[in-house]
């Protein structure tokens, strides 16, 4: 069933013809600051009227692609274990179908579930990260179900060296320990990302999430926990190119709180990286 008002622009295929499927997810039900990431998957749709198919950046247009939009998951609340396997058991049916995945959340947990379901179809598959926060905490508040601790949820599953973390800036000493010491860590800025990407096996399955606050909160206020010292639009956007050719298989981009920034521009530049990154899947 389909509930959105808007499809994404140019995401129009139907299901069956369909290579990719676009799903919203909006669940923020372990939000740990400023809740309101439930309402960026229709918002993200909304704003996307205002863009082009056509990326200038990557000299493709999204129009080339077969790209289904499922609409938003109807998820209940106040119940983090049931929400989860839901999202799991949701995610897993169009992985069983053959389909790649595009997830748009709602906060950082709902990376958990989606990449149970990719991983059970890809074991081999390596786990992009592009964050603000390190979310490597074993528990936060004493729940280990948390936006605060999806990455270590995942690494209890994914080796180690599996993981690549870049723009991390924020976290307890810990959380930096354990991701120098244990994954592969670039803090503070993604200049190394492009290049450190581009060299990954060209047939190895990949997994990228983005937590959008991994931007600078002067380029994009609109998120529940914003960390000054981030980067750029066009830093982020060279960073992930460096997938371009790679068996990308899954993105999410989560953390999104559209009514935090009136102006719109938050919510348009997370449509803008729906478009650049979901091109990612072509090669």
């Amino acid at each position: 069933m389909n509930f959105e008002k808007y499809n994404f622009i140019g995401f129009e295929a139907d299901y069956d013809e369909s290579e990719i499927v676009f799903v919203g997810i909006p669940y923020d039900g372990t939000a740990s600051y400023r809740p309101g990431t439930r309402f960026a998957p229709l918002a993200i749709r909304e704003a996307s009227l205002g863009l082009e198919t056509y990326s200038p950046y990557q000299d493709e247009s999204i129009e080339d692609l077969s790209i289904h939009d499922a609409g938003d998951m109807i998820l209940p609340f106040g119940n983090s274990e049931r929400v989860l396997a839901k999202i799991n058991e949701y995610a897993s049916k169009f992985i069983d179908d053959g389909k790649k995945l595009f997830s748009v959340g709602g906060e950082h947990l709902v990376t958990y579930p989606l990449f149970e379901a990719v991983y059970k179809k890809y074991p081999d598959m390596l786990l992009i990260h592009f964050d603000a926060h390190t979310d490597l905490r074993e528990q936060y508040l004493g729940e280990e179900l948390s936006h605060a601790s999806v990455i270590r949820l995942i690494n209890r599953t994914l080796p180690n060296k599996s993981i690549y973390q870049f723009g991390i800036r924020s976290g307890e000493k810990v959380e930096f320990e354990y991701g120098k010491n244990n994954l592969n860590f670039y803090p503070f800025h993604v200049n190394d990302a492009n290049k450190v990407l581009s060299e990954l096996p060209n047939d190895v399955p990949i997994y990228l999430t983005v937590d959008i606050d991994v931007l600078d909160p002067s380029v994009l206020p609109g998120t529940g926990t914003p960390e000054p010292g981030g980067v750029t639009f066009l830093e982020l956007l060279v960073a992930i190119k460096g997938l371009k050719n790679k068996n990308v298989v899954a993105i999410d981009l989560v953390e999104l709180s559209p009514h935090y920034d009136q102006s719109g521009v938050s919510t348009i530049t997370a449509s803008k990286l729906v478009r650049e990154m979901i091109l990612l899947f072509s090669k």
